[in-house]
């Protein structure tokens, strides 16, 4: 099965340094996060409780 990732709408043009994207990988295997400006470097595998937790973690931030 092939990922099909998909960047964030919070990442920016060509200098913004936090650019991620995030695809779902094969059934039952979870999310998995790369670095778009690197996508060859790899990813990280969450699982789909994970995931949920990094979103509510992110949403702690304040906003810039």
């Amino acid at each position: 099965m092939a990922v099909q990732w998909r960047k964030s709408t919070h990442s920016g043009g060509a200098n913004d340094q936090h650019c991620v994207e995030l695809g779902r990988l094969a059934p039952g295997a979870g999310v998995g996060v790369r670095d778009s400006k690197d996508p060859e470097a790899g990813h990280i595998t969450l699982s789909f409780a994970e995931f949920a937790n990094l979103i509510e973690q992110v949403k702690q931030f304040p906003a810039r």
